[in-house]
């Protein structure tokens, strides 16, 4: 089942019949808010508002554990998330659209970043954290529709919520970077222990502040006002998603687990099996 993650401007899933609001706590703690469980276009569909609801958490705040575990419960193997990015590329403009296939993490260390750790070990492969099927899938539609996306690009994840410096910007430009945003990370990472299959579309609002001109430098207000309309076609290119077959499952996401666990399965406790039951599915 797919699983939609709304970035900032989207709340809820416009014509989605709700079947029901999944609420409550799960092993990693309190989700962004209930995942909300129905269909749209005649596909099930599950829905969580990265942010909550009204916004109100902070990129750092927000508890991405709790999040995408809470999705892989209710039946996700797949997320398709939203998010706004600032550019660090020329050719990448403010109002195109971009979807990485690389991270950088140039978090502090704050957020819980793995499912594992306190008495079960494992290393999961993240050479390639995204889905290159699910990006085919976007690109080909946001192609149909006249959409500029670009692929093939890094995402540098800072930890906000100020906006950066214009050294930070210009180092990141330099180390290989072509977006800067707050919330992949570890978003991307958890969905592969989970062995979901991840992919974001970034909607450029800004050129981040290491352009010379000044007026050029990312504000709230410059971000809100080309966010708006961006968002129409963000929400035109989804509504256009759903009506089309979703991409062939990769099985090397699938069966990521499949031998990344150190500890030996007989010293776990069964809360711990039962949380990695629910990974593994």
């Amino acid at each position: 089942m797919l699983a939609i993650i709304g970035g900032t401007g989207i709340y809820e899933l416009a014509g989605m019949v709700i079947e029901e609001r999944l609420a409550g706590s799960t092993p990693f703690g309190e989700p962004s808010g209930a995942i909300v469980r129905g269909h749209l276009h005649g596909r099930p569909l599950l829905f969580l508002a990265r942010h909550g609801s009204g916004h109100r958490l902070l990129p750092h705040e927000v508890n991405y554990r709790a999040n995408v575990f809470a999705l892989k419960q209710a039946g996700a193997t797949r997320i398709l998330g939203f998010s706004a990015v600032g550019s660090l590329a020329e050719h990448i403009a403010p109002g195109h659209f971009a979807m990485p296939d690389q991270y950088i993490d140039w978090t502090r260390g704050a957020r819980e970043r793995s499912f594992f750790g306190r008495g079960v070990a494992a290393h999961i492969s993240t050479a390639r954290p995204v889905s290159a099927a699910m990006i085919d899938w976007v690109a080909g539609t946001a192609a149909a529709q006249g959409i500029t996306l670009h692929r093939d690009v890094t995402y540098a994840c800072v930890e906000g919520p100020r906006l950066g410096t214009r050294a930070e910007s210009l180092m990141m430009q330099r180390n290989g970077c072509h977006l800067v945003g707050m919330t992949n990370v570890p978003e991307v990472f958890l969905a592969r222990e989970a062995q979901m299959a991840y992919a974001t579309v970034g909607i450029v609002t800004d050129y981040d502040c290491w352009k010379d001109d000044p007026s050029q430098h990312v504000t709230v207000a410059s971000i809100f006002e080309l966010y708006g309309r961006s968002l129409e076609r963000a929400k035109a290119l989804l509504d256009a998603l759903l009506k089309i077959p979703l991409p062939p499952e990769e099985p090397e996401i699938r069966s990521a687990l499949q031998h990344a666990l150190m500890t030996p399965e007989d010293v776990l406790t069964d809360e711990q099996r039962a949380w990695l039951a629910v990974l593994r599915r």
